[in-house]
């Protein structure tokens, strides 16, 4: 090889590892953008999922919101669950299979995993409630009402 011929093949070598390195750039840019539209989870209140239309419909969507009072029926032996959720605006009518958390109940904030149909409906298959992590113990010779507070774990009624 000619000291002329070296150069031109340095640089043709350079060509080459630039022109791979761009192509393998490319396709990882390119594999994690199209992957990433269908792993986006969206977190709306009622009004914002209203307020997104048919935009909403069959994306995966977390609702947030509070469980609306006299919202909550069981149906379908059972099995099927079916609440209100509020963001004091708006509502939105929520069906949920499976067993729901122990300390569910109206009045409480949920968050449900799922997606809207084009009934109107949510269709949830996640349901998570939210709750601080406050625990405060009695003070000395407090009175414990324990039927206040099996109420407020199990959703019972003070009767």
């Amino acid at each position: 090889m000619s000291d002329e011929q070296i150069p031109a093949a340095r640089g043709r070598r350079r060509a080459i590892v630039l022109a791979a390195a761009v192509a393998a750039g490319a396709a990882i840019l390119l594999v994690t953008a199209g992957g990433i539209g269908e792993n986006l989870v969206y977190y709306w209140d009622a009004t914002e999922l209203h307020a997104s239309g048919d935009r909403a419909i069959g994306a995966t969507i977390r609702l947030g919101g509070m469980v609306a009072a006299d919202s909550v029926t069981y149906s379908g032996s059972g099995s099927t669950l079916e609440f209100d959720v509020t963001d004091g605006e708006r509502s939105v009518h929520v069906r949920s299979t499976g067993v729901p958390p122990q300390m569910f109940r109206e009045g409480i904030g949920v968050v449900v995993e799922g997606t809207m149909t084009r009934a109107g409906t949510f269709e949830g298959h996640r349901l998570m409630i939210s709750h601080d992590n406050e625990y405060r113990t009695p003070a000395e010779g407090e009175e414990i009402d324990i039927r206040e507070r099996m109420r407020s774990v199990r959703g019972l009624d003070a009767s």
